[in-house]
């Protein structure tokens, strides 16, 4: 099976505008898309349909509400069972309010009024997902995806008809163009009134400059022209926004569309297109690719309408300058090729950023997901250089493009002044003079033009690109091969005589691998048999499964099957919901028939010990169930379903043996008893009760037939499983196999016993509840904009960067106050000229020298310091993020485990994903781009308040409505940005966990299921992201507002004072504070969006600070040569894996002797594994433990930790080479590596990869069956070469003969060691020298196994009376045996300890 891939939200890399820039004055908000926070649990509200309304075959999806509802939903859950006999549709989350925008009028939504009840809400309390909208019928998923999908189909047919590759771009543009159109002419619109406002101001100065105070008539134009200018200024206010919201929502409904098509594609991929794909890059495709077109839709009308207003431009100021405009124009022309080279370089950066990024945050998938594996092997030190290394790397391209973007930005802010300068000089040297009406003109007509030119042109082009790259990648996956269910029709009407039929079945996984994965395979399951299929690892077993459910395609042969099929995977797969919807899976509750299914499954008890029983909430990928429970809820849902053939895969090797009884007797052979079944197992004991047997061995079969018959016909069941030399010998073999058989049937039966006599007793397991994750409040404070700073630079630096902005902006002003002084000693001279004719003719001139020399130096010095502030600013934030994310993962490495098991590997990943992401690349260039606006509204308003004081009196109070109004909305923005962050990863969870059960879900036929919620989650993420729009453009929308009040206030004012002004003044505070109009909310807007980034701050600053375990060192470290003997003390130990939690081993008194081989038993929960943990330190045990008289709680816990090894319960291999697997320290020579693999018998597995030892593992070793990652994880122990081992249940999904192997070399290998064994199957313990029972965290008894059995009352003897008199009788001879051979050969030296015997309550 493919591996599970965290749902980490692969880190989005957030589309890197190269927009940058220093301001869109008039489209502020167009290259900006508000960033999504970070995932957040599962389930938070996805509704979608009308409560009513259930789609076909879908159940009760409660899963996905929070913890904190489940009383409430209890309460509901009980009224709606006992009306609806129980099955609801889950709906995803709470019930929507109908949409407002659907009835309001057309001023409401132009000014977006019908918003205003939801910020009252959202001003009084938190909004909540029940505040939202429900999603526009015509913008829900499944509509918008189903009419993609026809265009889609329609033109994969003509394409195929003409011979061609399918284009998707085409299927796109077909679909939307038409209303996307209609909204190229609000563009046009637009562009035009910016273009004629300039002509306007240009009238306006003109008044000033020729000022008569008797000419009423001008006075009158010049009124006109105000009132003109002020209705342009409210004109784009209003109509700016309502049409960009438009463009927004046309962007969305692309991406939702694509992102609907792209998951019911997921659904149906076969095994080949599976190997092609992963579901990492299926989450990002979601994730980051759809998202492109968000953006593209803003920008591509300036495609068109760039050129044509640049052209319009140069016309105008020809007429005002002559063919001095074309000096700017030649320097505009040659920025727009600089901006795109910039672009290119920067996406370069940007693919050699996201693919380090990929590398570090699989890395940290890894480590995180392997925390426990690696705490135990103190292996956190070659994993940290892993990452610090790929860090490393990374840094330093993002370092390069932010430099890049810094350049960019500072070109952008210092292209205006370049271009004028260019203009005037030439201007001047033609000798013409300067004018007031001139200059401004000419200044206002070039800032219009400039941004469409340098900014919104290569941005549309950028993310043409963008998008197409996109959408080649979407159309790649959308083409890969689909599964053919044509092999195995499935009727889903019940047949009376269910069969499965094969014949000489040829099967390849692979084509390019010479062996099939099957060959001649042939059998007849009839009705109400039970077909056992049992082969070592990696015979074929689930292989065979996989052809009957038509997931791997038949290559020659016959495979007939008759009624409906139903399926247990192997790695049992739950998804994330109530345990309830796990089982019934889309069915319709019968409490007679659940009940049953739930007995016979052995989840009676444990639902009873749960908070909410079967209405608990399974974390991601089943993270709060132990892997036994996981595996009976796996079952239980095959079980439920009314299906004719039975396909289990090894369902019982992951419960212990008591347990695998149970479910063997009361499901497999109870409740099935009357239905076809195929069961893959490794389980021998098992066999007897087959109908048929068969024998599978390296895709053969091998053997085929009754229980007798094979015996009869001298097939050796274990020779089969076992190793091939061994078969020799026959009587040792004979014992063992005996041992096999009898033994694990013998712990079952008693388990069967007990559970049908006393449910009550088998003792619980705790389930761990998962912490729900915070969702800061309130506004972030200014320590932390302090904290954040300083992580990055010292103080002093920090201040000496803002005295550089300072001065900048300084610099930027004094040019353009130059240009009006200039213009006005030229008008004075003017007018002054005509009287200085006193008899010699001279015309006084103004010294140009002078003036042009000043213009030149103040352009300098604007670009210097424009460029160099900027590299400081971003050399300086990307340190700052380096310096958090080496904190967050020093920290996260030290975290103790239990950190671990309450926060999802999601949760934890998104911090270095998604919020490292934020500050790497977004949050430098919002913070420099909001620096710079900040600076330049304060010089707007500071101009304007030296030319005309008065002006401060209105302005006051507009600043006090801009403060409340700015307070008012964060309030609701910050709730709703925070509801789309958490119904944005319910999107993604749903994505993989689907993709991690797709075998599941496809013999379920649940794919529509699985489709309809999806869409009823990207609905759900489509409400908060509507409401994100629309709120951002009320806001925007009223902001521009009090910049036009602002406006026309300038505007009248300096009419009022005309007879105090001059022209240059006028000039300059009229351009200035038209430009206010855009540039000021879109300061605000990033002042928002730094906030906003200051969460990812905070949530990154909140994991820096997480309690650390004990440290690694410590001053007191053991001598080098510890423990040289392995005498393990626990005195009074009592352990709990939380501060607060309950007791889970409690007063343990024990000893286990030096090179003793102790087995552990005791059922589930009875603290076997917790044993394990308080030896390692995984949380602190009370009372001591010592190792060879060394107190182990004294000492750091990698001195302790690397002295012991573990081979533990789930074999975990990490990406990486097979060396790197087997020696992260390089401290091995290679001949070692060889040997220790060789002793595990991968010497040959490994031989036969490309690289050998070199070879780089699939994602979390894939690659490798279980079985075989179990014995590399045997290997990595037997290279540590230390006095204790740990053997933990390693034997729950291996067979046989693996378990005999890992038997024998831990038997031979480490015979000098204290080998400790939890055991599932007791034949790996019975012949150890001691065993110890554990019964709920207490010693039950500690013996010789042999010596407990002399005990009838004893739990162990029970366990073995109970299995029937045959398998008893070969158990205890074992026992016997074994303690015969040790009381011969015991020499004194044995039994130097034995006086140390620890009182046992019995």
């Amino acid at each position: 099976m493919r591996p599970p891939c965290s749902p980490s939200v692969l880190a989005k890399h957030q589309q890197e505008d190269n927009v940058q820039g220093e301001r869109a004055k008039d489209h502020p908000d167009q290259y900006r898309r508000p960033k999504r926070a970070e995932p957040i649990r599962w389930g938070e509200r996805v509704q979608s349909r009308p409560i009513g309304f259930r789609p076909p075959g879908t159940t009760d999806v409660r899963d996905t509400a929070t913890p904190g509802a489940a009383a409430a939903r209890r309460a509901q859950m009980g009224s709606e069972s006992a009306a609806t006999g129980g099955a609801t549709m889950e709906k995803v989350g709470k019930e929507a309010k109908t949409n407002p925008m659907v009835t309001a009028g057309v001023w409401s939504k132009m000014l977006f009024w019908w918003l205003n009840p939801l910020f009252r809400t959202g001003y009084k309390r938190r909004l909540e997902e029940q505040d939202m909208f429900r999603v526009i019928p015509e913008d829900s998923s499944e509509n918008l995806g189903q009419e993609m999908q026809r265009y889609w189909d329609h033109e994969i047919q003509k394409a195929s008809k003409e011979m061609r590759t399918p284009n998707l771009g085409k299927a796109i543009i077909l679909c939307h163009w038409k209303p996307y159109a209609l909204l190229g002419l609000f563009t046009v619109v637009e562009e035009i009134i910016k273009v004629t406002q300039p002509i306007l101001l240009g009238k306006m100065i003109q008044y000033f400059e020729f000022y008569d105070p008797n000419d009423s008539q001008a006075f009158h134009d010049a009124l006109g022209y105000a009132a003109g200018l002020s209705l342009f200024a409210i004109i784009l206010a209003v109509l700016h926004h309502f049409y960009f919201y438009q463009l927004q929502r046309v962007g969305s409904k692309i991406r939702v569309a694509l992102c609907h098509m792209v998951f019911k594609k997921a659904l149906r991929l076969n095994n080949h297109a599976m190997g092609k794909t992963t579901t990492g890059q299926i989450v990002n495709l979601l994730s980051n690719d759809v998202n492109k077109f968000d953006d593209m839709t803003i920008f591509l009308h300036f495609l068109w309408v760039g050129p044509l207003q640049a052209a319009v431009v140069v016309g105008l100021l020809w007429v005002e300058i002559g063919p001095s405009c074309l000096a700017g124009m030649v320097v505009l022309l040659f920025l727009m090729p600089m901006q795109s080279l910039f672009g290119r370089f920067f996406s370069k950066y940007r693919t050699l950023t996201a693919s380090l990024t990929d590398s570090r945050i699989r890395i940290m998938n890894e480590v995180v997901s392997g925390m426990r594996i690696i705490k135990m092997y103190a292996w956190e030190k070659p994993f940290a250089a892993l990452v610090t290394e790929v860090r490393r790397k990374e840094i330093s391209t993002i370092l390069s493009s932010s430099y890049l973007r810094g350049l960019n930005m500072a070109s952008f802010f210092c292209a205006n002044k370049v271009i004028l300068f260019c203009t005037f000089t030439v201007y001047v040297l033609l000798g013409n003079t300067m004018s007031a009406t001139r200059v401004f003109v000419t200044v206002s007509l070039y800032t219009a033009v400039r941004l469409n030119v340098t900014l919104f042109f290569p941005a549309a082009i950028e993310r043409l690109f963008e998008a197409r790259v996109s959408v080649r990648r979407i159309q790649v996956f959308l083409m890969l091969g689909e599964i053919e269910r044509s092999s195995v029709a499935l009727p889903q009407q019940k047949t009376k005589d269910a069969s499965v039929e094969i014949q000489d079945l040829f099967c390849y996984w692979d084509k390019s691998l010479d062996s099939p994965s099957l060959q001649n395979v042939s059998f007849n399951l009839k009705s109400n048999q039970l077909l056992a299929v049992i082969g070592p690892v990696g015979a074929g077993k689930s292989s065979l499964l996989c052809s009957i459910l038509g997931e791997l395609p038949v290559e020659k042969g016959l495979l007939k099957v008759n009624g409906k099929l139903t399926y247990a995977s192997q790695q049992p797969w739950v998804f994330p919901g109530t345990i309830r919807s796990n089982i019934l899976f889309g069915k319709e509750i019968n409490p007679q028939k659940y009940e049953r299914v739930l007995k016979a499954c052995a989840l009676k008890r444990d639902l009873e010990l749960l908070p909410d029983g079967d209405l608990t909430l399974i974390g991601d990928r089943g993270a709060t169930l132990s892997g036994g429970q996981k595996a009976r809820v796996n079952l239980a849902r095959a079980v439920y379903q009314e299906a004719d053939v039975y396909l289990l895969d090894d369902p019982l090797s992951a419960v212990d043996a008591e347990v695998g009884r149970h479910l063997f007797e009361q499901c497999i052979c109870g409740l099935l008893k009357n239905k076809p079944r195929i069961l893959v197992t490794h389980q021998l004991q098992y066999l007897q009760k087959a109908d048929e047997i068969l024998v599978l061995k390296e895709g053969f079969m091998v053997a085929k037939g009754t229980y007798t018959e094979l015996q009869q016909s001298g097939v050796d069941f274990t020779s089969l499983l076992n190793n091939e030399e061994e078969e020799q010998q026959a009587p040792v073999d004979v014992r063992s196999r005996i041992r096999t058989l009898s033994q694990n049937s013998a712990l079952s039966r008693t388990s069967s016993m007990h559970s049908v006599k006393d449910v009550d007793q088998l003792p619980a397991e705790t389930v761990q509840t998962m912490a729900e994750e915070s969702r800061s409040q309130g506004t972030i404070a200014v320590s932390l904009y302090v904290k954040y700073l300083k992580a990055g630079a010292h103080t002093l630096f920090i201040v000496f960067i803002l005295g550089i902005n300072v001065l900048a902006q300084v610099a930027y002003i004094m040019q353009d106050w130059w240009l009006a002084y200039w213009a006005d000693m030229q008008e004075n001279l003017n007018a002054n000229s005509s009287m200085i004719e006193n008899g010699q003719n001279v015309t006084a001139e103004l010294d140009i020298n002078f003036y042009l020399g000043v213009y030149a130096g103040l352009t300098a010095a604007t670009i210097i310091l424009g460029f160099a502030r900027n590299i400081f600013m971003f050399n300086v934030l990307v340190r700052c993020a380096q310096a958090l994310h080496d904190q967050m993962f020093k920290s996260i490495l030290r975290a103790p485990v239990r950190f671990f098991d309450t926060n999802p590997i999601g949760r934890v990943l998104n911090r270095f994903t998604k919020d490292m992401g934020q500050l790497d690349s977004n949050m430098p260039w919002t913070f420099v781009d909001f620096t710079q606006v900040f600076l330049q509204i304060l010089g707007v308003i500071g101009v304007a308040v030296a030319v005309l004081p008065w002006i401060l009196i209105p302005v006051v109070p507009l600043l006090i409505v801009f403060l409340y109004l700015r307070r008012y909305f964060l309030q609701t923005s910050r709730d709703i940005k925070r509801l789309e962050a958490t119904t944005r990863s319910p999107v993604f969870s749903h994505l993989s966990s689907s993709l991690n059960g797709l075998w599941t879900i496809r013999a379920f036929g649940a794919e529509q299921r699985f489709q309809d919620l999806f869409d009823a989650h990207q609905d759900l993420h489509s409400e908060s992201w509507f409401l994100f729009l629309t709120i951002s453009r009320w806001f925007a929308v009223r902001l521009d507002g009090i910049c036009s009040i602002f406006v026309i206030m300038v505007l009248f004012g300096c009419l009022l004072l005309r007879d105090q002004l001059d022209a240059g003044s006028v000039g300059l505070v009229l351009t200035y504070s038209v430009t206010l109009i855009g540039m000021f909310q879109w300061g605000i807007r990033q002042s928002t969006e730094v906030e906003n980034m200051m969460t990812s701050v905070e949530r990154a600053m909140e994991y820096t600070e997480l309690e650390s375990e004990a440290p690694w060192e410590t001053e007191k470290r053991p001598p080098p040569d510890w423990p040289q003997k392995g005498l393990v003390t626990f005195d009074q130990v009592s352990f709990s894996y939380g501060g607060e939690g309950p007791k889970v081993l409690q007063d343990l008194k024990v000893m286990f002797r030096p090179k003793e081989k102790v087995g552990i038993v005791g059922r589930t929960g009875a603290g076997k594994s917790s044993l394990v943990s308080a030896l390692f330190r995984l949380a602190e045990p009370e009372g001591e433990i010592y190792i060879d008289g060394v107190l182990t709680s004294e000492i750091g816990l990698h001195d302790l930790r690397q002295k012991m090894s573990i081979i533990p319960q789930d074999p975990v291999l990490f990406t990486g080479s097979m060396r790197k697997n087997l020696d992260p320290f390089n401290q091995r020579e290679d001949e070692e590596l060889w040997c220790a693999l060789e002793e595990v018998q991968l010497k040959s597995v490994v031989e036969d990869l490309p690289g050998k030892l070199e070879t780089v593992l699939a994602e979390s070793g894939s690659n490798f069956s279980v079985g075989q990652r179990q014995l590399v994880c045997l290997a990595r122990a037997l290279l540590r070469k230390n006095r204790i081992l740990i053997v933990d249940e390693a034997t729950a999904n291996v067979d046989p003969r693996t378990d005999e192997l890992i038997q024998q070399t831990i038997r031979d290998k480490f015979r000098e060691c204290t080998v400790l064994t939890v055991a599932h199957r007791l034949n790996t313990i019975i012949d150890s020298d001691r065993i110890l029972v554990l019964d709920a965290g207490r010693v039950h008894a500690y013996d010789e196994p042999y010596t407990l059995l002399q005990n009838p009352q004893g739990i162990f003897s029970k366990m073995v009376q109970q299995t029937g008199k045959q398998e008893a009788a070969a158990l205890l001879e074992a026992a016997k045996v074994a303690y015969e051979k040790r009381t011969r050969t015991s020499t004194p030296d044995g039994h130097e300890y034995s006086l140390v015997l620890c009182e046992t309550p019995m």
